[in-house]
């Protein structure tokens, strides 16, 4: 793995590693009609809704997640190309020993 792709990876894997956020991901990413909004998340943690929004949004801002908003909700999408890249860089050949 090169230097730049190491550089690319990081953030992801850092925000993949707290528990919570792989349990968020994991949730949206297989979400009927792929995308869930806070209110669709909260049940299944012991959090408040402004902490489950906190760490959407740290998933959001690495990249992980694309996010709109409708009237009074936003909604989050997994993002298919980050997800994709994520399991190339880490499956590439190129990590190999």
């Amino acid at each position: 793995m090169s230097q730049p792709q190491a550089e690319q990876i990081a953030p992801l894997l850092k925000a993949l590693a707290d528990p919570v956020r792989l349990r968020l991901m994991s949730m949206v990413a297989s979400h009927k009609g792929g995308e869930a909004c806070v209110c669709d998340l909260t049940d299944a943690f012991d959090l408040s809704q402004p902490t489950i929004s906190h760490h959407l949004k740290v998933l959001h801002e690495v990249g992980l997640l694309d996010r709109s908003k409708r009237g009074v909700w936003v909604y989050y999408r997994a993002r298919s190309e980050a997800l994709a890249s994520l399991a190339a860089l880490i499956g590439s050949s190129e990590c190999a020993p």
